[in-house]
């Protein structure tokens, strides 16, 4: 989805988090340097909309888990793939799986299902049970497992040789290990989404239509790529105990609020257009295509296709049906910052920003950011001001560095341009090229200032 990664750079930032790409139910961070190679490549996406809706998902089965207040991040990770799984304290979710679920529900019932994987503290207990195995064994036995099982359910006996080959090469031992691990923590996951789901009042429904339209359209197969049922498998009768419990103990019928699943059509054309333009906003919604989320897949794929006028048309005429969504005005506000019309641009912005009551980092340094592209500069101190008011609350926010360094630029104060660049650099994790711009910075800062002891500090530190 190369597509929507660079026009979510272009947007609001898309940023590389090191983190694992083991994709399996409780995850299995490896620590090799092939390893670490691959987790910096890994492509987180922000969109403060989608990420708004994903922490709303999130935040009662959080609750219900005895969870809220540990600390646990989501994070959106740029793939077509139908995927979730947990690594360490963080949640990811792809942005396929949004894309992939009709509903609310049926995403809410898999994000409970890795929340079952976090509560029972499956990924620590996997870790034991590799300790001392060699990478590539257990990297091996993870995929071969998920192949073999997905492709024994499927009926693919050639991914299911294909994964007892991959198997074979790590070992009998943690070929056990492994299966066993996947077929007895994946219950237990299951049992505690239940749980949760029926703890928040919502329905398991969403779990088990999810499940079975995976099994329907034999998603196990290997020609289809990572997906959530080769490294989540479940045999039908797996399947048959999830729904008999959903039904005896959450209010199976339940539906979801309008509202809400008005907000998960909205993030589902806003995926669609940006991972393949009008074809994909299409085809995602033959059924309703003059629903809100066509619509809005509509205007995001005009604006993409290069029609800003167009675009900016189907823009305001959803911001005329939904005067009060926050994220119709920001996307708006993109539309004109890429037409180069910042200072307009900055206006919806701050339209957004006053809308939206997640109090967005993102969003406030979108206005800032917006201010340094109109280029005015008497303008220049209110963007910095704006874009680290954004960055106080979400620092990890690429984009903001990279505008935060060029407002101190077009006011000559070349120093702190340098020492932004050093932050962005550092909270991607990239810590080579932070002690590079950290070291030009502190030549050009006042020695002993906060801003020089925040360039020490970068240039301090021995690892990231």
């Amino acid at each position: 989805m190369q597509r929507f990664l660079s026009s979510i750079t272009r947007r609001v930032g898309a940023f590389v988090l090191t983190t694992s790409l083991v994709l399996t139910g409780a995850g299995a961070p490896l620590t090799s340097g092939a390893e670490a190679r691959e987790r910096s490549r890994l492509p987180v996406v922000r969109d403060a909309e989608i990420e708004s809706l994903i922490a709303d998902y999130t935040r009662p089965l959080l609750k219900a888990a005895g969870l809220s207040r540990s600390g646990i991040e989501t994070v959106l990770i740029n793939s077509n793939d139908f995927n979730a799984f947990v690594l360490g304290r963080r949640i990811f979710v792809n942005t396929g799986a949004v894309a992939f679920t009709e509903t609310p529900n049926q995403l809410i019932g898999i994000i409970a299902h890795e929340i079952g994987h976090l509560k029972g503290g499956h990924q620590q207990r996997l870790r034991d049970r590799l300790e001392g195995a060699k990478v590539m064994t257990i990297a091996a036995a993870i995929l071969g497992a998920g192949v073999a099982i997905g492709g024994s359910v499927a009926g693919a006996s050639g991914a299911a040789g294909a994964g007892a080959g991959i198997i074979s090469g790590g070992g009998a031992m943690a070929q056990r290990s492994i299966l066993n691990y996947m077929q007895g923590e994946e219950s237990i996951a299951d049992r505690s989404a239940v749980s949760f789901l029926a703890k928040t009042g919502q329905s398991g429904r969403g779990l088990v239509e999810t499940f079975q339209t995976l099994e329907r359209g034999s998603i196990f197969s290997a020609a289809r790529g990572r997906n959530y049922l080769s490294s989540h498998p479940a045999p039908r009768e797996r399947i048959t105990a999830v729904e008999e419990a959903a039904r005896r103990l959450t209010p199976y019928d339940r539906t979801d609020p309008p509202a809400l699943a008005e907000r998960h059509e909205l993030a589902r054309g806003k995926i669609a257009a940006y991972a393949g333009g009008m074809s994909d906003v299409r085809r995602l919604f033959v059924k309703n295509p003059r629903g809100l989320g066509a619509l809005y897949g509509d205007a995001i794929a005009t604006f993409l296709a290069g029609e800003t006028a167009s675009a900016l048309r189907k823009m305001d005429g959803l911001i005329a049906a939904r005067p009060n969504n926050p994220w119709f005005h920001e996307m708006r506000g993109e539309i004109l910052l890429e037409a180069g019309r910042g200072k307009e641009a900055a206006a919806s912005f701050s339209k957004a920003s006053k809308l939206d009551r997640t109090n967005s980092g993102l969003l406030k340094a979108e206005i800032g950011q917006a201010l340094v592209v109109a280029g005015n500069g008497a303008d220049m101190k209110q963007a910095i001001e704006l874009i680290q008011g954004g960055l106080q609350s979400d620092p990890l926010n690429a984009a903001a560095y990279r505008y935060l360094a060029m407002a101190y630029a077009r006011l000559g104060d070349v120093g702190r341009a340098e020492l932004a660049t050093a932050e962005g650099h550092w909270n991607a994790g990239s810590l080579t090229e932070a002690k590079v711009f950290a070291a030009r910075a502190q030549g050009k800062l006042q020695p002993g200032s906060p801003a020089w002891r925040r360039a020490q500090d970068i240039l301090k530190v021995k690892s990231r």
